[in-house]
């Protein structure tokens, strides 16, 4: 029986942590992802877990730490936000050569700079080709039920690739909501416990780890990371679906939201996707067949079924929290493009950039996207393709 509690999305996740009781936390603070960590140490100092808390001195150390328990045989967890993710670079890209599958919970923050503490996308946009597995979450419970999945899903033989669970921060991390928690032997039945099949301190196996790679052998590395991420979207499905049967909770790739017979489609990440749930219930109201594409597995990418999803539809537009600044459209909104057009599936598309530095993005915004939508079915005219969503012109 599922127990009933409100928390805030910092909170869940730090939950989520508790239950899984990993053997090493390695983190460094920074808003608005601090009180995860700050809650485990709790956790840690209450006796609530035997996990090894690491306080390091930054996050390119935090990484470091993780990668270096992981390859010793250790499951590792940690959380940052923006800059801290930005330190941790050189790191991120590493841990997923290594194939060790560290699980992260990256509080989405504007990076720097100008200096801003409030949420978009760019700090997961900015290593979205780093070999991560990336689940995004609408709300806290999302945050919380996709943290348990993580490390079924990474430390799988076919997968093991590292994995973050993405939350909006201040939006969903610090704002409090009714969650219902799983039963502590439950989680841990579901998680199992980490068994890996090469790591440092197997005296049966003495390994390397990290090694020069040069031109013999990288190319053929980077192939394996790259199938290992096509055989994550199995995995996560079955994962899922064994999830399902323990909660009753459903997750797919993506969230398919009165589509059956969408003309106008809108498609989002993160909590976005509530606001404009409430504005496709609304329009419905009214006649018009508006839908909605939360999408929840970013990386792998689910083109294939995306493209599906979409092909009947009159109008799209892919609502990018975070610009590219190359002046074609955002990271979402490539990929769709990219999946319909390998389909040969031709719907007009639009993207439009919005909420950059934590803009508020209200229903009365999302409405005028879905009016754009309609006018564009109408004519077929896209006019310009890349668009802003509540930018103030001229400052």
């Amino acid at each position: 029986m599922s127990i009933r509690e409100r928390l805030s999305g910092n909170e869940a996740a730090a939950t989520a942590m508790k239950q899984i009781n990993p053997d090493v936390v390695a983190a460094f603070p920074i808003t608005p992802s601090t009180e995860i960590p700050q809650y485990f140490s709790t956790f840690v100092s209450n006796g609530q877990v035997d996990t090894e808390f690491v306080a390091v001195e930054s996050e390119h150390s935090a990484m470091s730490a993780c990668i270096g328990a992981e390859a010793a045989g250790a499951r590792a967890m940690t959380a940052t936000s923006a800059n801290g993710l930005s330190l941790m670079w050189e790191m991120i890209y590493i841990a997923s050569s290594l194939r060790l599958p560290i699980v992260m919970s990256l509080v989405n923050r504007a990076v720097s700079g100008p200096l801003n503490i409030h949420n978009d996308h760019s700090d997961a946009m900015g290593v979205r080709d780093a070999g991560w597995i990336m689940l995004f979450s609408e709300n806290n419970q999302e945050a919380y039920d996709n943290l348990i999945m993580a490390h079924r899903i990474a430390e799988n033989k076919d997968v093991l690739l590292p994995l973050m669970v993405c939350q909006d921060g201040f939006i969903t991390s610090h704002s409090i909501e009714n969650i219902e928690l799983i039963e502590d032997e439950k989680v841990k039945e579901f998680v199992g416990k980490y068994k890996p099949e090469h790591y440092l301190l197997n005296d049966k196996e003495p390994i390397a780890i990290g090694p020069l790679d040069l031109q013999a052998y990288l190319f053929e590395h980077k192939k394996q990371q790259g199938d290992a991420m096509k055989k994550a979207k199995k995995v996560i499905e079955e994962v899922a679906k064994d999830f399902e049967k323990m909660t009753g909770r459903k997750y797919n790739l993506f969230e398919e939201y009165k589509m059956e017979d969408a003309e106008v489609v809108i498609i989002c990440m993160n909590s976005t996707a509530g606001t404009a749930k409430a504005k496709v219930d609304e329009l419905r109201n009214n006649g018009i067949k508006a839908g909605l594409v939360k999408i929840r597995v970013f990386r792998p990418f689910p083109a294939e079924e995306l493209a599906e999803s979409l092909k009947n539809a009159k109008a799209i537009a892919v609502l990018d929290k975070s610009d590219s600044l190359n002046g074609c459209g955002g990271a979402l909104f490539e990929d769709v493009v990219s999946a319909m057009y390998t389909k040969n599936y031709h719907v007009p598309t639009v993207n439009y950039i919005y909420g950059i530095g934590g803009r508020d993005t209200t229903t009365n915004d999302i409405g005028t996207v879905y009016e754009d939508l309609l006018k564009i079915k109408e004519t077929g005219d896209i006019g310009n393709p890349y668009r802003y969503l509540g930018v103030r012109e001229g400052k």
